[in-house]
């Protein structure tokens, strides 16, 4: 009996995603766009069913707009925005992620012209094709180095520009535990996201435990069955090697579990991508496993009544990009609960005031800046929290360089219970004297606010 990345990888995740909510689609008899890749019927019923009030002349004017938006030079920002739509016409019900169609598909064809690629496993979300997962034999020498090559090549060629816009997560893997002796990502499962250019694979950690009784569901063995029939696999059911790739705890599995059960899934579409300006054009970005696991410990330590705290980092681990996704999920958590959040990002020399400002507004935050005390004292004061009239959302860069000895404590009397001030200060091991003025000032500028500091 032959085994290869099919039996010993493929089948093996998509019996674990289904476990994981996704139902199994066998292309046989199904129609979908062959421009997108979305399938339709999937997509019509999933819209009427998110936005009652639609009637099908809406659906197709939706569907038009979506294809049309995914024709844009944009790395799919314009659909991005769609797709995450809170109010309006949701394409993706976020508020209650279960209402969604979860599907998964095994070897889509994306093709334009004579031009195709198959990846090996297709998650479609509302019948949108937004993740695929590429896998490769276990021991495959060079296997990940070439996919991602390969990947590249492909998401270089304009044909694929709608296929790359749509797409959100991508997995590669080759079911090996990572080499930690290695400077390339030769062995192990990486995720990345969308790129015109070769896209950056990261590392997968997890820090949570799982219950996984509670998460993974049964497949029945005759769905079992069905699907091998349905890949021409049938033969492995019972070979000893397969029954063991099943595990959950292999690393492909793992991964799959981290990132697409229902709640990571949702917290990553929303919270975990950024487009960010940079001199080289608009790059996508997704949310390093380290950023995901502090925005999520700061919410529990908020939820704790915890208003304080420390988040450790190494140099160039991405500081303002963690304050950048912090300020996008801090500002849905607090709006959840009738408060609106102000956030400050808090330096203490002039170029990095400049650096920050600049990476935030990179990734699309309207930034104000302050060099001043008196300028800080009229912003606390303040009762307005945006001040841009575009209604997006904002940070206050201040630079506490010229002002952090001045004996002056700045209160705010006028204390706004709908608001709720958070600083993040940045490595604050480094000049902020304890002995000093600025943190009494910081302090009883908000005595209820939100402290979080970079060290």
């Amino acid at each position: 009996m032959s085994f290869n990345e099919n039996s010993r990888v493929k089948i093996p995740t998509i019996l674990h995603l289904m476990r994981l909510g996704f139902e199994y689609l066998s292309l046989k008899g199904q129609t979908w766009d062959e421009t997108t890749n979305i399938f339709n019927d999937i997509f019509n019923k999933s819209i009427k069913r998110l936005n009652p009030e639609f009637t099908d002349g809406d659906v197709k004017r939706l569907y038009d707009e979506v294809s049309l938006s995914l024709e844009n030079e944009d790395l799919g920002k314009a659909f991005y925005e769609k797709l995450v739509a809170i109010s309006g016409t949701r394409i993706i019900d976020f508020e209650n992620f279960d209402n969604n169609t979860f599907n998964v598909v095994t070897e889509l064809t994306y093709k334009k012209d004579d031009d195709e690629f198959r990846p090996d496993i297709i998650l479609l979300i509302n019948g949108m094709p937004l993740a695929f997962i590429e896998v490769k034999k276990p021991n495959n020498q060079d296997g990940i180095l070439a996919e991602h090559k390969r990947i590249q090549t492909r998401f270089e060629n304009k044909k694929f520009r709608k296929f790359v816009n749509l797409t959100q997560l991508m997995v590669f893997s080759n079911n090996m535990e990572y080499d930690n002796n290695s400077p390339l990502p030769i062995e192990g499962a990486f995720y990345a996201t969308a790129s015109y250019q070769k896209p950056g694979f990261n590392y997968f950690r997890e820090e949570e435990k799982f219950d996984l009784a509670t998460i993974l569901s049964d497949v029945p063995d005759d769905i079992e069955t069905a699907i091998l029939k349905d890949t021409n696999l049938v033969g492995i059911k019972h070979s000893a090697e397969f029954i063991t790739n099943k595990n959950t705890d292999s690393p492909t599995n793992r991964i799959c579990t981290s990132l697409f059960q229902r709640d990571r899934l949702s917290f990553i579409l929303q919270y975990g991508l950024a487009y960010v300006k940079e001199k080289t054009g608009l790059q996508k970005h997704i949310m390093r496993y380290p950023q995901m696991f502090a925005t999520k410990a700061i919410e529990k330590k908020l939820e704790a009544g915890i208003k304080k705290g420390i988040i450790w980092h190494t140099q160039g681990s991405g500081k303002t990009a963690l304050a950048y996704y912090s300020v996008k999920y801090l500002t849905d958590y607090f709006q959840s609960k009738g408060v609106v959040p102000q956030f400050y990002f808090i330096v203490d020399r002039i170029d990095l005031l400049i650096q920050a400002g600049r990476e935030f507004k990179s990734r699309g935050l309207v930034v104000h800046n302050i060099n001043s005390r008196e300028e800080f004292s009229r912003d606390i004061k303040s009762t307005s929290v945006i001040h841009n009239n575009s209604g997006k959302a904002e940070i206050t860069v201040v630079n506490i360089q010229k002002f952090e000895d001045d004996a002056d404590v700045i209160k705010n009397n006028d204390y706004n219970l709908n608001i709720q001030r958070v600083y993040f200060l940045d490595e604050v091991h480094r000049s902020y004297n304890p002995k000093g003025s600025f943190l009494a000032n910081l302090h009883e500028s908000d005595v209820n606010a939100i402290k979080i500091r970079y060290s």
